[in-house]
């Protein structure tokens, strides 16, 4: 027999019954029964319930189990009474009667328990992360983004990928994030750094004749912690492929996402239609270059409504060059009580407030007030269809525009009776993303999200320049190694209208994948960062290993990088990418569990040639 176990705590059935058998695992729970100890005793794969009683030699030792205790049984497997089956487990028809016992490891006073659903504070659970990963719900979530890396693999080199791996140790490059540099013992003074991304390295590749690449790519960043996204590392798959056009990855990616979220969603209605949309159209629709498409609510710009209306805030706003007033349409939202919840979630937000109107059929108090009549009068006129009731418009905003203008914002955003609007004014950049998040808080309040899809949606037409306001310079506003839609041309003209061939896959609200068609040309690169105010020299400086590679035949190539953790934190049903991420670290960037980051000693700094600087 093996020393510690002959099956799993997941594989023993009714053909098992009068077997001898050995299983180790952990004690998830004991339940005395008057003489009888019942154990479920899990492993990695399942719990078998064990049970000892008053005959067993090794009674007395199994009183004295508690939680957690690593153990080895040798016993019988016996069928369970008809009554006491468990149909939920592999294993419910069955127990093992307890014949020998060893305590492969005891445990102390738990800083939290295994078994149950208890909610624990984050700290506690990542201190304690090694046992915060028993649970069944980590366990299982584990074991998805297992089972997830491995589904992508397999697709990537069934559409004809390798997998090559690039340098974890590597120079500083500027990539929209803050690197973690890493002094240097033999070049005193100097820093390596940790890659952001393998995006250099890979452009580099397609340089040396590799068509078509891709890894599960470690990547390090020192950003500032949310709940979907890690502070310091996390891990993307990494593919880039020569001779190809945007739709090319487009078609490339697609198939593996769709069958990953098909295979492994839990049964939700995966997307197989995605559409494209402009970042300028997102933006205006949507409040956001990362919409969730499962919500139906598109904005609007209602401005000419305003222009000259009664409602002065909004009419003096319209004066101004740039500013536009927006509407989110809000289907059978049309009551006082949501619309003044709306206002003050907007408060909330730092706005002073949200504009709204609503829908309502007509009431006695407005056709008395339409008719110089008395409300009684009214109600007779309505009872007796003197007067048909129709539809009204209601709210402060309504009644300072008057209803030929609500009509028309009515009709525009086709509403109806029971329906509400909401609005924001000034310039797009200072409201969208909040009207981005009013519009998410609407859909979930009024239940038109629908919660069982996956919906995706392609990113395009990004701009590749922007304009600080202040100070008037140009900069890039997203990746600089994209290629400008028109080439050299392009970048001729107005910088604020060059758009990259670059791109984001949205889904649910996250951004999955970002990518974008290469910059090949060392022409056009050398342009496009001197309209960013970057001299050639300055290129080469900073991008030296490119820029020379551009000089030997560099082929036309693009790719794109899709998040692990944010895709399994998706199929997982999580809110929070540490639920699918198995040490990771704490909103402050720590590490608990081993101390990190943490002093280095004085022998290491000399070491070195460094010295910290005590922070006043």
């Amino acid at each position: 027999m093996h020393v510690y176990r002959t099956h799993t705590c997941a594989a023993l059935t009714l053909e098992n019954i009068g077997d001898t058998v050995r299983l180790s695992g952990w004690v998830h729970r004991v339940r005395d029964h008057g003489g009888v100890l019942f154990i479920d005793l899990r492993d990695h794969y399942g719990v078998t319930q064990v049970l000892c009683d008053g005959d067993s030699a090794v009674f007395s030792e199994v009183e004295k189990l508690r939680s957690e205790w690593c153990i080895r049984i040798d016993g019988t497997v016996k069928a369970r009474d008809v009554n006491l089956i468990n149909p939920k487990l592999p294993t419910g028809e069955i127990e093992v009667y307890v014949r020998e016992l060893e305590v492969l490891g005891p445990a102390d006073e738990l800083p939290l328990m295994v078994f149950g659903e208890q909610e624990y504070p984050e700290e506690t659970r990542l201190k304690y992360r090694y046992l915060d990963l028993r649970r069944e719900k980590m366990q299982s979530n584990m074991k998805l983004r297992s089972d997830v890396v491995s589904s992508i693999r397999m697709q990537m080199w069934d559409q004809g990928f390798r997998e090559y791996q690039t340098p974890i140790i590597t120079a500083s490059s500027p990539e929209g994030a803050r690197d973690f540099l890493i002094p240097s013992r033999l070049h005193p003074g100097k820093f390596y750094a940790l890659p952001q991304a393998p995006q250099q390295f890979k452009q580099l590749l397609m340089m040396s004749g590799f068509d078509k690449y891709f890894q599960i790519a470690p990547c390090f960043r020192d950003e500032d912690p949310r709940a979907d996204r890690s502070p310091t590392d996390f891990y993307q798959l990494d593919l880039e492929m020569s001779f190809v056009t945007q739709q090319d990855v487009f078609d490339m990616i697609q198939p593996v996402l769709i069958a990953l979220f098909s295979k492994f969603g839990d049964g939700q209605i995966v997307d197989t239609e995605w559409p494209q949309i402009s970042y300028r159209d997102a933006a205006l629709w949507y409040g956001s270059d990362k919409p969730d498409l499962r919500n139906p609510i598109k904005m609007q710009v209602v401005s000419d409504h305003f222009k000259g209306s009664g409602f002065a805030i909004f009419a003096k706003l319209l004066e101004q060059e740039g500013t536009q007033i927006r509407a989110i349409p809000a289907p059978s939202g049309g009551s006082r009580k949501f619309c003044d919840r709306m206002n003050a979630y907007a408060q909330k937000e730092g706005l002073p407030g949200m504009g709204y109107i609503f829908w309502r059929e007509k009431t006695a108090d407005s056709v008395a007030q339409e008719f110089g009549i008395t409300v009684k009068e009214a109600r007779v006129k309505l009872a007796d269809g003197e007067v048909i009731g129709g539809m009204e418009a209601a709210g402060p905003l309504a009644k300072n525009i008057g209803p030929e203008r609500t009509e028309a914002i009515r009709l525009q955003l086709g509403l109806n009776v029971g329906d509400a609007a909401f609005f924001l004014g000034g310039k797009p950049k200072s409201f969208e993303a909040i009207a981005g998040r009013a519009r998410s808080v609407i859909g979930e309040e009024l239940g038109i999200t629908d919660k069982n899809r996956f919906a995706f949606a392609w990113i395009v037409d990004f701009p590749i320049f922007e304009k600080d306001e202040e100070s008037g310079k140009i900069d890039f506003e997203h990746n600089p190694f994209s290629m400008p839609q028109g080439g050299m041309e392009a970048l001729q003209g107005d910088p604020l209208k060059v758009l990259g061939y670059q791109y984001d896959l949205a889904c649910n609200g996250y951004e999955l994948v970002s990518g974008a068609i290469r910059n090949h040309s060392l022409e056009i690169m050398f342009k496009a960062f001197e309209i960013a105010g970057y001299d050639n020299d300055e290129v080469r400086k900073r991008f030296g290993g490119m820029v020379n590679a551009f000089q030997y035949g560099a082929p036309p190539h693009g790719g794109c990088a899709a998040g692990i953790d944010r895709i399994v934190m998706l199929l997982a049903g999580e809110q929070n990418i540490r639920e699918v991420i198995m040490f990771p670290m704490n909103q402050r960037a720590e590490d608990q569990m081993m101390d990190a980051p943490s002093y280095p000693t004085s022998d290491q700094l000399m070491e070195l040639g460094l010295r910290v600087v005590p922070q006043e």
